[in-house]
């Protein structure tokens, strides 16, 4: 039977399978190349500080805050309660993008890299979907580690600690500017941007 729009992945689940990719997942791969330190991404996040020890804003999130009785911490935020939702969106500038947009966005990107539709799911018209329950075959000469590499290799990581070479706790317009120096964009580019991404 087919499953339509499952959007949450469980952490126990991915534990029981491969512990060894889950300890990856958890790597922030931003301080391992900056500083080379085994580093894990931390909260960044006073959420769930109720919780005790490991899970205040500066702590690194292990495979055991997120699995067994805490297995369900970790949540897409489609999944998180609407008056959740509007106060992340009006007090931390989130956006929260319909999880089909997502899915449609993320199918492209697989399309063109498998060289094929639907590999992972199939769009329904509903804006729903009806995941691939057929074990991923990629192309020839390409593994898992390249689909990671290719998808994600131009994505600029951000260290968000204290050691960060960007000052986060300055204003959004002045944290934009030390990023536009940082990334050495053109005025051209600055202005397509500022065009394009509005204020909250």
């Amino acid at each position: 039977m087919a499953t339509q729009n499952i959007i949450d992945i469980r952490e126990d689940d991915i534990l029981q399978r491969s512990p060894e990719l889950l300890a990856t997942l958890l790597k922030d791969h931003t301080m391992s190349r900056v500083k080379g330190v085994d580093w894990n991404i931390f909260w960044a996040t006073s959420d769930y500080e109720s919780l005790g020890d490991g899970f205040r804003y500066a702590d690194q999130i292990t495979p055991e805050n997120i699995t067994g009785k805490y297995g369900n911490i970790v949540q897409p935020r489609v999944c998180k309660d609407r008056e959740t939702q509007i106060f992340r969106s009006r007090d931390k500038a989130e956006v929260f993008t319909p999880s089909w947009i997502c899915n449609a966005q993320n199918n492209l990107i697989d399309n063109a890299w498998f060289g094929r539709d639907d590999v992972f799911n199939t769009e329904n018209a509903d804006r729903t979907w009806t995941v691939n329950p057929e074990p991923v075959t990629f192309p020839e000469g390409k593994t898992w580690i390249d689909y990671v590499r290719d998808t994600w290799a131009n994505v600029p990581l951000q260290d968000f600690t204290e050691n960060s070479d960007i000052d986060w706790n300055q204003s959004v317009a002045e944290i934009d500017r030390q990023l536009y120096a940082k990334y050495g964009l053109s005025e051209e580019e600055i202005a397509f941007i500022e065009s394009m991404i509005k204020p909250m």
